[in-house]
């Protein structure tokens, strides 16, 4: 098979389908059905993206890595506390990542990710870092709460459309920072 490069929206949908079929399984067959679902989902969309651009970005690998070892103590044990709180761990670990490297280091490790689409100061990187590093500590204790005080449905749909939904929220309100710190190019 020959090297392609996905465009933004096959990336996407390549990303977002795992969480589709984890939301339908679960609808229809209950949690355990939709971590299975979303283990077998979210290592076919990984080899799809290797098989396709000989390449996976570390993040949706760290994140495959996580969902294999809770997904599999979840069904394993038949207890839904791991699946439940994976979301917690994984954006935990981003924000250490990135407030490390942008309070540690002084460094936008968002950087060597995006510097292919966006443009911007090392200060804008660095400051960019930070608040996704702020935003995914605050999706990891909402994770926590919602899990903890809610029902598994609400949970679900949580997981599903309202992360989904305040990182979109996020990203957006991020513009006027990426435009205040753009490199244009003369």
């Amino acid at each position: 098979m020959r090297h392609v490069t996905l465009t933004p929206t096959q990336r996407f949908m390549l990303d977002f389908a795992p969480l589709a079929l984890f939301f339908l399984a679960y609808r229809f067959g209950g949690l355990m059905a939709a971590t299975a679902t979303l283990m077998a989902a979210t290592f076919t969309s990984i080899t799809l993206s290797y098989l396709l651009e000989r390449r996976v970005a570390p993040a949706p690998l760290l994140s495959a890595l996580l969902i294999g070892i809770f997904g599999g103590l979840t069904l394993v044990l038949d207890d839904p506390l791991f699946i439940k709180m994976k979301p917690t761990l994984l954006n935990t670990l981003f924000a250490l990542v990135l407030l490390v490297g942008a309070y540690g280091f002084r460094r936008g490790l968002l950087k060597p990710l995006l510097e292919m689409a966006l443009h911007m100061t090392d200060e804008g990187w660095r400051i960019l870092s930070l608040r996704w590093g702020y935003f995914f500590l605050f999706l990891a204790v909402l994770n926590e709460v919602i899990w903890r005080s809610f029902s598994t449905d609400f949970w679900v749909s949580f997981k599903v459309f309202g992360m989904f939904t305040l990182t979109l929220a996020f990203a957006a309100s991020q513009y006027t920072l990426m435009k205040r710190h753009e490199i244009r190019d003369s």
